[in-house]
């Protein structure tokens, strides 16, 4: 897409912190990082969010997102990790071109769960979303 940020990146028209590439992927550092080492994995492929992905390029992203995780590890020593995608305008994702956070944690660093995300539970029970989801 002409105008995509990420686009404009993954064609090395835009300067970035490129830490790790390959042929379908790239991990560039988040330039308002929430951690030491707050890496954002982006498809090469335009697609706006996940549903959007092709189905052929799924498997090599989570891979990438796999290996930039352990690059993290390995030269941040990091406690643990929060892996995420905010997919959709009111998740809160800023550019439309799907992209994955690894954000390295670090024991008392002030964050939190992703279960602290949203605060929106369900009135049905669980069987009964099950059923619904389940008849799509």
């Amino acid at each position: 897409m002409l105008d995509c940020l990420f686009c404009k990146i993954a064609k090395k028209e835009i300067k970035s912190e490129i830490i790790y590439e390959d042929a379908d992927n790239l991990s560039i550092l988040d330039i308002h990082p929430v951690a030491p080492g707050h890496t954002m994995t982006i498809s090469k492929t335009h697609s706006e969010n996940l549903l959007d992905l092709p189905d052929n390029k799924v498997g090599s992203l989570f891979l990438a997102v796999k290996k930039v995780t352990d690059m993290l590890k390995k030269a941040l020593n990091p406690d643990a990790f929060t892996i995420g995608i905010n997919n959709g305008k009111y998740s809160g994702q800023a550019i439309d071109h799907l992209h994955v956070h690894s954000i390295p944690r670090f024991k008392n660093d002030g964050g939190s769960s992703v279960h602290s995300v949203v605060s929106n539970p369900p009135p049905e029970n669980i069987q009964t979303l099950a059923n619904l989801i389940r008849k799509g």
